[in-house]
């Protein structure tokens, strides 16, 4: 009944009432942002009093240099001053009007250098203390390393950047089609694709440079179909000296992106697949063209050498996550380096597989959940992760009818296999379905949210 009351009251109010409602509510907004510069962890107000400190110490070094004479007569006004104004004005109103008037100058003039490095810094246009408190809760994230390829782990990546600016990314580099191809094969780069994705996925809202960095030319003999992030990372590389990791970190600092992205060997390796039905295929993207099903696979050179930065960084992890991707042709190359799969073998911190939603023509046809597991397993001799995130909720009929149509079907959970095997299922709607297309991928936010709430209960 109380409730109903102060319901019908809020709609009496008249059109002043509400004006004058609304400045109320703006008031505090302005309070409430000086008081988050009172938050602990910027690293703010330390040096505010440091800079007090100092101010003072150095005037008094400067009297004390003068033998205190300054000192001794500024004490003598001060104290003139302060007798006068007592006598003449009583202290209940002098003693408050020089506090509010010392407080409404500290405030004003911290509200106005805000102002002026708010509007020196380029950024999204967040007030000043908001950027830091951001800055500083990314930063105190976990130390999430994100292992796979292709538009998956792009994926995950946009929804990772919310929570941690501590993401090391290790994508494939076994790319051999588009424009990633042709530059491999025309100028002997390292292919550029997936390492692009990743960096502008990872870009701290930089609009612009993204859309440039994705950008693929439409036209113009020999630039048609290639991204201008490609032919940037390419001529980075000879910049560089031919330093592919160096010009991913060049490339990166431009993006201004929240965490790294490092290749998992810069080695020029190259995918093979052995089909059931004897056939050796070479090509990563030949391998799906085959249309067979996958029985062996690996790459040349056979064991090549992991990059010691991205070794380092499951190392040094709080968390990894492998996946999503194609299963065969941008998780599983990333574990054909042997440094790799045994770095992960011998991590102690939780350690999940995202299992894709759909199963892949040409690559994963009819494989279960538990199929995948087993795939991964026969690669690393071992099992490398703890648990697997699988999509609670199918597609609905319009979607499985297009995937239908593609011999695409949603990746069935044989939870009596998986549980055999030793692994936790993570159950979870992790999915966006688009409404025009019926395409289905990961939703980057709910997986991401997913991921970081199973790290705090592990």
């Amino acid at each position: 009944m109380p409730i109903s009351l102060l319901k019908q009251a809020i709609r009496k109010l008249s059109p002043k009432q509400r004006k004058w409602s609304m400045v109320d509510q703006r008031t505090p907004k302005r309070v409430n942002r000086w008081f988050k510069w009172l938050s602990p962890g910027l690293f703010v107000k330390r040096w505010l009093l440091i800079s007090a400190t100092g101010l003072l110490l150095s005037m008094l070094g400067l009297a004390i240099w003068v033998k205190l004479t300054p000192i001794n007569r500024l004490l003598e006004l001060i104290s003139q001053f302060l007798e006068t104004l007592t006598t003449h004005v009583p202290s209940y109103i002098s003693g408050p009007v020089a506090l509010f008037l010392g407080l409404f100058l500290v405030f004003w003039g911290q509200n106005r250098t805000v102002e002026s490095i708010t509007d020196a810094l380029p950024g999204s246009g967040q007030e000043l203390v908001d950027r830091l408190l951001t800055h500083r809760r990314l930063h105190r994230g976990p130390k999430i390393v994100a292992i796979g390829g292709g538009t998956g782990l792009s994926t995950l990546l946009r929804g990772l950047k919310q929570y941690s600016a501590n993401v090391t990314a290790i994508v494939t580099v076994a790319d051999d089609g588009g424009s990633s191809g042709r530059l491999r094969e025309e100028i002997g780069v390292l292919p550029p694709g997936d390492i692009r994705n990743c960096m502008a996925a990872l870009a701290d809202e930089e609009k612009l440079l993204t859309e440039l960095f994705q950008y693929r030319f439409q036209a113009g003999e020999g630039l048609t179909g290639h991204s201008f992030g490609n032919l940037f990372l390419t001529a980075m590389t000879a910049i560089t000296g031919r330093d592919f990791e160096k010009a991913i970190a060049a490339s990166s600092k431009v993006l201004a992106i929240r965490g790294k992205v490092l290749p998992a060997t810069l080695s020029d390796v190259r995918l093979w697949a052995r089909l059931d039905d004897g056939r050796l295929v070479e090509g990563e993207s030949h391998i799906t063209e085959a249309g067979g099903k996958i029985t062996q696979i690996g790459c040349f050179p056979s064991n090549p050498p992991g990059l010691p930065a991205a070794l380092q960084g499951i190392r040094e992890a709080d968390y990894i996550i492998l996946g999503p991707g194609s299963l065969y042709t941008s998780v599983i190359p990333n574990l054909l380096v042997p440094e790799i799969r045994e770095a992960l073998a011998k991590a102690k911190v939780p350690r999940i597989y995202v299992c894709n939603i759909m199963t892949q023509p040409g690559e994963t046809d009819d494989y279960t959940v538990s199929d995948h597991i087993k795939a991964i397993d026969r690669v690393c001799g071992k099992r490398i992760f703890d648990a697997v995130l699988v999509q609670r909720i199918s597609p609905s009929p319009a979607a499985l009818k297009h995937y239908g149509k593609e011999q695409s079907h949603p990746v069935f959970l044989d939870r009596e296999n998986v549980t055999q095997l030793g692994c936790r299922i993570v159950l979870a709607n992790i999915m966006d379905e688009d409404p025009m297309t019926a395409k289905v991928s990961h939703h980057s936010q709910r997986l991401a949210r997913v991921l970081l709430r199973w790290y705090k209960k592990s």
